[in-house]
């Protein structure tokens, strides 16, 4: 049995939030006990399932609006199950890894996930990392933000560069909103994931990047070659994004 550190989540945020539906996806069903317990505590609605076949009905059937995904399943392991979630859904994937494997995270964010958590554990920061992605999904109902050939549809999700719409997951989204909201500002790596994850985060600014280059690549392929510039030796600014 994968060990997890068991703590309470309880009072582990004062900010209410609306129910949200979380699936827990993990072939070991203490795990999806123990996820299943913590949310619950929070007043979160779960949804479980032992592999990524099971996953994928889940979210073709239901309203789910952030996936715990756990990476080492048989069958079909949690990549497997991101890329195929990706290709219909932006709902938001937090993975479960057995270890912090960097090569997982990179691989990982490149098909879409939005944070990783590494078995053991703990609960209370579980539930604080999925309030943190559902979080940054709330924006103000009339924000449209727009720059050179780049527009962003928060109440709708929908980035669009020209007549072209690209698809980006919640933690992509929010780089960029970020990023739009002061398009001429230089921001250090640090600023940056304050702006997109909050306060006191542990992240590093390698997870901040790869969230960078899945941006880059997605504007690429519709011919813009400079969405987020690099400022050398300062940070991170939005670029001409002109196609």
């Amino acid at each position: 049995m994968r060990p997890v550190l068991l703590d309470n989540p309880k009072g582990a945020g004062t900010t209410r939030h609306m129910t949200a539906r979380i699936l827990i996806v993990d072939d070991d069903p203490h795990i999806r006990d123990v996820v299943r317990i913590a949310l619950s505590s929070d007043e979160f609605e779960t949804r479980e399932a032992a592999n990524g076949h099971a996953a994928l009905t889940h979210i073709g059937r239901e309203n789910i609006d952030l996936v715990v995904l756990d990476i080492g399943m048989p069958q079909m392991d949690g990549f497997e199950c991101c890329k195929a979630i990706r290709a219909s859904s932006n709902v938001p994937v937090l993975f479960l890894t057995a270890q912090d494997d960097e090569v997982d995270r990179v691989l990982g964010f490149q098909l879409g996930a939005d944070d990783f958590v590494a078995k053991p554990f703990s609960p209370r920061e579980l539930v604080l990392r999925i309030k943190a992605i559902l979080a940054r999904g709330k924006t103000e109902a009339d924000l449209v933000l727009s720059h050179g050939d780049l527009t962003l549809d928060a109440p709708g999700h929908v980035c669009r560069l020209g007549n072209e719409t690209i698809s980006l997951t919640a933690t992509e989204f929010s780089v960029l909103e970020v990023l739009l909201k002061s398009p001429h500002q230089v921001f250090e790596r640090g600023q940056l994931i304050d702006g997109v994850y909050g306060h006191n985060t542990t992240l590093s600014g390698r997870t901040l990047d790869s969230h960078i280059r899945n941006i880059r690549a997605k504007a690429a392929e519709v011919g813009c070659a400079d969405i987020i510039a690099t400022i050398h030796g300062v940070g991170l600014k939005l670029g001409t994004c002109r196609i």
